[in-house]
């Protein structure tokens, strides 16, 4: 009879326990969340090579403001030397208004081997949802800025002058769920100066197969209307990543 009662006093003073941790309970939502990947990549235009690229994405959003930065890096090699080595960094800081949202943003580019070898950019401006819901969402922004060109050395000019433009930026940001595990982002940037003038469709193809486990196929596609003489005006760098979400 003590048994049977001290094991009633257990049973009894364990079950507050299940009832505030229950079997399903799951983390509430954070608003911070990250992304990593890793791959392979393809590359066409002023650099032709297979080898490693990576990305790092960080989004803090909030009520009130949202927080993003993404760093890239893509780098090949052959037999003989490096054929491809570029990093991209992109920050946006966004505050977010009854309507719409107010940004500002900063792009920096190193590319030993593309026309340019380092760029830079910074805008800020007014963006706003046109679509926000579970399935689909599309945004566009708009703004001035400046942007900085530092053109590759050439035999002729070991010393190039820099490119300095004020420019127009306007951006359209897609995202769609094909399915419960797929989806879609497209990203259409157009910056336009004096000078110069460019165009960006950054487009990917998400499948997750595990909880925080995804296969993804990205394709950036970059049109810059004045380049060297030796160079192409259209890049395009096709990748095959793995991609983990920390939430």
């Amino acid at each position: 009879m003590k048994k049977v009662v001290m094991l009633t006093s257990t049973l009894l003073a364990s079950t507050p326990v299940w009832a505030l941790v229950p079997p399903d309970y799951k983390e509430p939502p954070s608003d911070f969340n990250a992304e990593i990947e890793a791959g392979m990549q393809l590359n066409t235009g002023n650099n032709k090579s297979q080898n490693f690229n990576g990305r790092t994405y960080l989004n803090y959003d909030t009520e009130k403001a949202r927080q993003e930065f993404t760093f890239k890096v893509y780098y090949a090699a052959d037999d003989e030397s490096t054929t491809a080595e570029k990093y991209d960094v992109y920050a946006q800081s966004s505050y977010k208004l009854d309507s719409g949202y107010i940004f500002g943003r900063g792009e920096f580019t190193w590319d030993d081997f593309g026309s340019y070898t380092k760029l830079m950019t910074i805008s800020s401006g007014y963006g706003f949802d046109i679509i926000s819901n579970y399935q689909t969402k599309l945004s566009l922004e708009v703004g001035p800025g400046f942007r900085y060109d530092l053109p590759k050395a050439t035999d002729s000019d070991l010393n190039p002058d820099a490119n300095q433009d004020i420019i127009l930026r306007t951006a359209a940001k897609y995202s769609v769920k094909l399915q419960e595990y797929t989806s879609l982002n497209a990203d259409l940037t157009s910056e336009v100066g004096e000078d110069n003038n460019t165009l960006t469709l950054d487009l990917s193809y998400k499948n997750t197969f595990l909880q925080d486990w995804a296969f993804k196929i990205g394709v950036n596609v970059r049109y810059t209307a004045v380049v060297l003489e030796d160079s192409v005006k259209t890049d395009t760098i096709t990748t095959f990543n793995l991609l983990y979400t920390f939430q």
